[in-house]
């Protein structure tokens, strides 16, 4: 599933360097295990919550800052509902879905020299992520998706405040997810996530207008599936390793106060994991545990990544019972 997280722009943090950064709007550590398989038909719906916490900010050398501490954190609790209907369209299925979100950030930063401390933070509804197109299709060694989604600026944005939990501009996204099974029984898989995210015009604090530049993430995952029931195969636990990379792929435009966004330093970030899901095949539940510890940032905090949640498919229609 897919998600994003506007509280990022919650960042006063960026007191030196980072002062007039301009971040994109999609929330690394979405994906891992399974990123290229869609439910079944039917309704299913999806409660994800994921914190970020940082310590520390990087320069655009990947060094950290030497004069600013603090701390920086979010909480964003994730409600995705997808639709499948039990059509092909394309060879593939159709599935649609919503992400709204719900967030809290907090935000307590320290310049030493000279001596300055400011807090911010925020919470409420957050950004909203919707996909209108999204195709899924299923292959004998290969679970592959692909569509177009857009984030709408639902969560509360005002220029220069410390509290807004929304991004304050429009984003284009177009994403897929593949799954590729390396054994014939599906237990091992590879698993790439990919989205390209494009920006609208925001205003900044002082008043000025910019465009964020484009982003590029990949999120991926390694993942074995071991049987909890070997002889009706209703009960599997999955475990592997996962990791995101993020990169900032073009220049911001337009200006903040007397400074040229396109002069800004682009951002990166990487981070490497693990991952846990249990998965019962006859009530539809599936739970999973997510860690992320991000291992390289420029431009950036460097921080770590907690998620958890689950899902339920209602399948429609209803499976019929195996004949005795």
């Amino acid at each position: 599933m897919t998600r994003q997280f506007g509280v990022l722009s919650v960042v006063v943090l960026c007191l030196a360097s980072l002062s007039a950064q301009q971040k994109g709007q999609w929330t690394p550590g979405q994906y891992g295990l399974n990123a290229g398989v869609i439910p079944i038909p039917g309704f299913t719906y999806m409660n994800l919550a994921m914190n970020y916490s940082a310590g520390q900010a990087n320069n655009s050398q990947g060094n950290r800052l030497p004069n600013l501490t603090g701390t920086y954190s979010f909480w964003l609790d994730e409600n995705v509902f997808m639709f499948v209907p039990n059509k092909k369209i394309l060879g593939g299925y159709f599935a649609p879905y919503a992400n709204v979100n719900i967030a809290n950030g907090n935000l307590v930063a320290v310049l030493t020299l000279p001596s300055l401390k400011t807090t911010g933070g925020g919470a409420g509804l957050a950004d909203t992520f919707v996909a209108p197109v999204n195709f899924g299709w299923h292959f004998s060694r290969l679970d592959f998706n692909a569509g177009y989604a857009f984030t709408a600026p639902t969560g509360s944005y005002s220029a220069g405040a410390s509290n807004n939990v929304g991004s304050g501009y429009w984003g284009h996204n177009f994403i897929s997810g593949s799954t590729f099974y390396i054994t014939k029984d599906k237990g091992t898989s590879a698993n790439l996530f990919m989205v390209w995210e494009g920006h609208g015009q925001k205003t900044t604090a002082v008043g000025t207008k910019a465009t964020p530049g484009q982003a590029f993430t990949t999120e991926w995952g390694i993942g074995q599936i071991l049987p909890l029931d070997k002889k009706t195969m209703s009960r599997l636990l999955q475990v592997g390793f996962v990791g995101y990379d993020q990169w900032q792929v073009s220049a911001n435009s337009g200006a903040i106060g007397q400074i040229q966004a396109s002069s800004l330093p682009y951002y990166s970030a990487h981070a490497l994991g693990v991952q846990t899901n249990y998965i019962s095949m006859k009530t539809g539940l599936i739970f999973f545990f997510k860690y992320y510890d991000e291992i390289s940032a420029k431009a950036h905090t460097k921080g770590r990544t907690i998620v958890f949640g689950g899902s339920w498919t209602l399948p429609i229609p209803k499976p019929k019972p195996p004949q005795q």
